[in-house]
């Protein structure tokens, strides 16, 4: 079961520019091989993926979505999206490091004004940045005081995916004057930034999550990219896009995942006995119990991909309409992919939980890896869960209600 080509839709300049999807679809692909090798070890280990992200570095895949002209892949979202999932396949850790660096490298096009977005993805081109952090709202935000000679940013950032290796962070923080919540970007390295990797999460451990403490860390003008509000005044329908863009990665990485451990299941199912009826010989397909669940799952699985495709060609179609898009658009978008995140996660709990029914016993080995498949997906549903999705996509359908601006864990 392979990555689902992604749809075609309106070409901007950066994509007639770029080497293409196809490109960097073989790219993830090679990258995720490679990473298929070692994945058991390293996810075992537990190690801060400094190395993966040095191989993410050298493929190019972290320069994908920057224009060409400013020496990135020029290419754009379906294409993210296609390697998120491949490299998801393999490694859901590095899969969620990947999408989370994706949305927040290119957060600037949503919240800011071009020269300042530019400035932005030019310097995170030319110094190959990995990006870390998250908007998401927290309990107690972060805040940001007005000074004399710009901004002081104090608090902490309870967990945020890729802070641990990350060469930029992309923060949500409250003015102290007027509530207003801002994007920010801060470099890890300025003095007051305290890095703490006291996220003990039993699976996507290769995620480089950690905890993040500001103290009275300077921040300039050009640092706040913008506002976070979700008013609609406020919020333009493209900047509000930045919701179904950030959760559609959640989808991708869900599929990816749920296709990854069917893939390896596959597998061994294939060269080994059923375990249920040791006298049927090796790679048989006349047990009934692993052809049901085999079905099953791949049923929920192309299902869930099926309206993952429909969300992506109209995230895609809705960026494509730019300024033009309206809140109506924006909304019939944002329900597509709460829809989406609803059936991904679904699949994804399903398939990594009962690939060890298929497996049978053998899959309590730790040598065999299979449960770092559960644990990554169980550890991404419960810090997005879809309980609300459902909610959302209920009160649009009944009532035309449009679902809120939230930004993705």
């Amino acid at each position: 079961m392979g990555v689902a080509t992604a749809p075609s839709g309106p070409a901007s300049e950066s994509d007639r520019t770029g080497p293409g999807r196809a490109h960097w679809l073989r790219v993830a692909r090679e990258t995720a091989d490679d990473l298929a090798t070692d994945a058991v070890a390293r996810e075992q280990a537990g190690k801060a993926p400094f190395d993966e992200v040095s191989r993410l570095r050298e493929s190019g895949l972290l320069t994908l979505l920057i224009p060409a002209e400013f020496g990135g892949g020029g290419s754009d979202w379906p294409a993210a999206y296609a390697v998120v999932r491949e490299v998801a396949a393999a490694d859901g850790a590095i899969g969620q490091l990947l999408g989370c660096h994706y949305f927040l490298s290119w957060s600037a096009r949503f919240f800011t004004e071009p020269s300042l977005a530019a400035h932005v993805e030019q310097q995170s081109s030319a110094e190959q940045w990995c990006w870390g952090g998250g908007f998401a709202h927290q309990e107690l935000p972060l805040t940001l005081a007005r000074t004399a000679g710009g901004f002081v940013l104090d608090g902490r950032q309870t967990y945020a995916t890729g802070v641990l290796v990350a060469d930029r962070l992309a923060v949500r923080a409250v003015r102290a004057d007027t509530g207003e919540p801002l994007a920010i970007t801060v470099d890890p390295a300025r003095h007051g930034v305290v890095i703490d990797s006291d996220t003990d999460t039993f699976g996507q451990r290769l995620a480089a999550g950690g905890s993040v403490e500001f103290d009275a860390v300077r921040v300039s003008a050009d640092d706040v990219l913008g506002s976070l509000s979700a008013d609609e005044d406020v919020l333009s329908p493209l900047a509000a896009m930045a919701s179904p863009v950030g959760r559609l990665l959640s989808v991708q990485l869900c599929l990816g995942m749920a296709e990854g451990v069917l893939a390896e299941a596959r597998e061994y199912s294939r060269a080994g006995h059923s375990p249920w009826h040791p006298a049927w010989p090796v790679g048989s397909p006349q047990d009934p119990h692993v052809l049901s669940i085999y079905g099953e799952l791949t049923l929920l699985t192309r299902s869930a991909s099926a309206l993952a495709d429909q969300a992506l060609a109209a995230v895609h179609g809705g960026l494509a309409r730019g300024a033009d898009l309206t809140y109506d658009e924006y909304a019939e978008i944002s329900v597509l992919v709460a829809m989406a995140e609803a059936a991904a996660s679904r699949a994804v709990q399903e398939s990594t939980s009962r690939a060890l029914d298929i497996i049978g016993a053998r899959s309590a080995s730790s040598r065999l890896g299979f449960d770092r498949f559960w644990r990554n997906a169980r550890t991404h549903t419960l810090y997005e869960p879809v309980a609300h999705r459902l909610r959302d996509v209920g009160d649009y359908f009944l009532n035309g209600a449009h679902p809120p601006f939230v930004l993705p864990v």
